[in-house]
């Protein structure tokens, strides 16, 4: 099918592969509307659907039919280990089978040199890498006590196990089939039988008689139109800001000043291709019905269950743990559900080691670019230094309860925004180059601004600056009157798994959008 797709991908000077990905994207909105429209009690013709669908996209257009096979393979034991293996392995048994598989091909895919313009099947398994693991630990968790079990485990537990056409239309959901977002099994089959949009048996959410609430359309479409721009945006402006401007002779012309100034534009074009492919899949995944949330205070419907990145909450971040929670959102609940708790033995507190583990299954899960691993390594770092900044100066700038926010609270979200940016912007530099030696000449020619943020900021707290804010705190909570600094409020713990290093970026966009180099 690629001479449909030729001239199209001749005119916008892009590569057929992300013609055609992108063409696929948009296809699955009529598909998706068409698919809410197959009633629940033809399950079975569901599952199909979203099987032929994913087949057609990337068989006869996507032209990957060796990498369909393999997507198969991997589905099918994975079915066939979580069915015979009772034992407590099962889970890890099924993680290195799919990561491995996984690995496997982005070893070959560096080997070949294949270009990040031409669509692989590395993009879709990561996907499917996603899920199939996490069907593994629902599945485990549907055969453990309930007594055991935190709230997120009780929800997606599977105490059923599918059938065989069951888990093939779950794993082959064609509207996360290709960049994401994936979804649990538990959720799709409610969506399969309609009991997402209803909060007991029998009762529907919606204020009106449809069993689908009111909205869905108008939201979905909203996304497609937010997910062109961001397209459009990339597309027009890319040329002129591409990353390997950096190592060029004009860039170094520039002061260190004005190149730190314009970074930040760069950034920006260069997420807008995540931002365009993840936008458009949530809004063809809320056709379909997934995504439903509830209902706003003013009875309007919610669809923010299939969102995978809030732009807003990235290009205006005022700490890096809210810019990680706004990014690669699934990825993220993937990693910390998946990985961060399960590497946590019973009745412990994740750890360092805890960190570290999940910090290299994302780096095994995204590929072995040297670029991948300094931009995770740094992160580290960096959400180590915001969390003690976070946990050490803010305190002292919080308003007693109830009084307005005062000037001081102000600077700190000032400065914790102008920081977050500039150090997510150094962070991803290596995993947009992806070369070791590119990557570090980048850092140099910004003048290794990062490491001086953050070494500074570790060395200043490591060196009694951490004992000494306390002493502040303490201070200033015996003059307020508070007795006790609310740690709450102060924001210093924080939820299991909010300071892993998640992946920033998604390797199926990247393959889709990154090219034109």
């Amino acid at each position: 099918m690629d001479g449909l797709f030729a001239p199209l991908a001749s005119a916008l000077g892009a590569s057929v592969d992300q013609v055609k990905l992108i063409s696929c994207l948009l296809v699955a909105y009529p598909l998706g509307s068409l698919f809410i429209r197959i009633p629940p009690s033809q399950p079975n013709l569901k599952h199909a659907f979203n099987i032929l669908v994913s087949v057609f996209f990337l068989i006869p257009v996507l032209n990957v039919p060796f990498g369909f096979a393999e997507l198969l393979g991997s589905i099918l034991g994975t079915y066939m280990i979580t069915a015979t293996v009772k034992g407590p392995n099962m889970p890890w048994i099924v993680f290195a089978f799919v990561m491995g598989h996984l690995t496997i091909n982005h070893v070959i895919r560096a080997m070949y040199g294949v270009p990040p313009e031409t669509f692989e099947i590395t993009g879709p398994q990561m996907v499917m890498t996603m899920k199939l693991t996490t069907f593994a630990w629902n599945a485990f968790d549907g055969r453990r006590p309930a007594e055991d079990l935190d709230k997120w485990q009780l929800q997606k537990r599977i105490t059923k196990y599918p059938t065989l056409l069951e888990f093939l239309g779950f794993s082959f959901y064609f509207p996360g089939i290709l960049v994401g977002p994936y979804i649990d099994y538990v959720s799709y089959m409610s969506l399969i039988d309609g009991s997402l949009f209803k909060t007991a048996p029998g009762e529907a959410k919606s204020p009106s008689r449809r069993a689908i609430p009111d909205g869905r359309k108008r939201v979905a479409y909203r996304k497609m139109l937010a997910g062109l721009v961001y397209l459009g945006l990339f597309v027009v402006l890319t040329p002129k800001f591409r990353y390997e401007a950096f190592l060029t002779p004009w860039f170094s012309t520039l002061s260190l000043f004005q190149r730190i100034v314009l970074f930040p534009v760069w950034a920006f074009i260069a997420r807008c291709k995540f931002y365009a492919v993840w936008t458009l899949t949530e809004g063809a995944s809320i056709l379909t019905g997934f995504g439903f949330t509830g209902y706003s205070p003013s009875g309007e419907s919610l669809w923010e269950g299939a969102a995978n990145v809030k732009a807003l909450g990235i290009e205006f971040a005022p700490n890096f743990k809210t810019l990680l929670d706004s990014w690669n959102i699934n990825t993220n609940i993937w990693l910390r559900e998946c990985v961060y708790k399960r590497v946590t033995p019973k009745g412990k507190k994740p750890n360092f080691r805890s960190s570290m583990l999940t910090s290299l299954t994302s780096a095994f899960w995204h590929g072995i670019a040297p670029g991948y691993y300094l931009t995770f390594i740094f992160g580290g770092f960096v959400t180590a230094a915001g969390r003690l900044c976070r946990a050490g100066f803010r305190p002292l700038v919080l308003p007693p309860p109830g009084a307005p926010t005062t000037t001081a609270k102000r600077v700190y979200d000032i400065l914790g925004t102008l920081s977050t940016v500039l150090l997510v912007n150094f962070a991803t530099l290596p995993f947009l180059l992806l070369n070791f030696k590119d990557s570090l000449e980048a850092w140099r020619r910004f003048g290794w601004y990062g490491f001086w943020m953050v070494g500074s900021a570790l060395t200043f707290f490591y060196a009694g600056g951490s004992k000494y804010l306390h002493r502040l705190q303490k201070q200033q909570a015996k003059t307020m009157g508070v007795g006790v600094v609310d740690e709450k409020r102060n924001g210093s713990p924080e939820t299991p798994g909010s300071h892993v290093v998640p992946p920033l970026d998604s390797a199926a966009a990247e393959l889709l959008l990154k090219g034109q180099n």
